[in-house]
């Protein structure tokens, strides 16, 4: 769908307007969440480790939802699975003449990819340290990985498809895959025990914002250079 016509120039300033509140909310949200992971808040500890051990210990009766689950979770819903889908839209990006853009999302995909290894890092705190036959659980891993590049990657890929005139058909199943998508890699990680429910959200949150604040810098960059374009 990159070769349709670009969205009119008031839709992209609606769309900025929205994203730019979307990544405010998300951003604020995910830094509240933080600050309580990084004070390791007792009763935010608590309800994690409860939930995740209820999940675990019924996956480890359930052998065959933990092999889908795996798949999943491994091979589609992986962060290099969805890096991969980014790269393929950065190239078409780039062979099309649009290389701006190309760079823009790619920096972006790599820039949210460091972030979450710098707060994993920094914000390390201890886990649950059961037997596992199921997965690791011994990382700190907040934000997740999974859930923070599932959600960059199908915000960005959901953006350019609205930015270059999807029909409703394509954009309704392209919105569906994203949602599940990213829903569903949030459920396959806490149900393989590796993620606490904050983890999670964490990821969430912070892969909503940067994809929002992505997509609000460069519409208002556009913006300011082309002022006059599509009126």
């Amino acid at each position: 769908m990159l070769s349709s016509p670009p969205l009119p120039r008031p839709d992209r300033i609606r769309t900025s307007r929205r994203a730019l509140r979307t990544g405010t909310v998300c951003a604020a949200l995910s830094l509240a969440l933080l600050v309580l992971v990084a004070a390791r808040w007792s009763p935010l500890m608590s309800l994690d480790r409860t939930v995740v051990t209820a999940l675990h210990r019924r996956a480890v009766t359930e052998p065959g939802l933990v092999h889908v689950n795996r798949v999943l979770t491994d091979w589609l819903w992986d962060p290099w699975t969805m890096r991969a889908l980014i790269a393929v839209a950065v190239v078409a990006l780039w062979w099309r003449g649009a290389r701006l853009l190309a760079v823009w999302v790619a920096a972006s995909s790599v820039f949210s990819s460091l972030l979450q290894q710098g707060i994993k890092a920094a914000v390390d705190r201890e886990r649950p340290q059961w037997p596992d036959p199921v997965d690791s659980a011994h990382y700190a891993a907040f934000p997740s990985g999974h859930a923070m590049t599932a959600t960059v990657s199908c915000g960005l890929l959901l953006w350019l498809l609205r930015r270059h005139g999807a029909g409703p058909r394509v954009w309704r199943v392209a919105l569906a895959a994203a949602w599940v998508s990213v829903l569903g890699v949030g459920v396959t990680r806490l149900y393989l025990g590796v993620h606490w429910p904050t983890d999670v959200l964490g990821g969430w949150l912070l892969g909503a914002a940067l994809a929002a604040f992505t997509v609000t810098g460069f519409e208002r960059h556009e913006a300011r250079e082309r002022p006059s374009r599509d009126v």
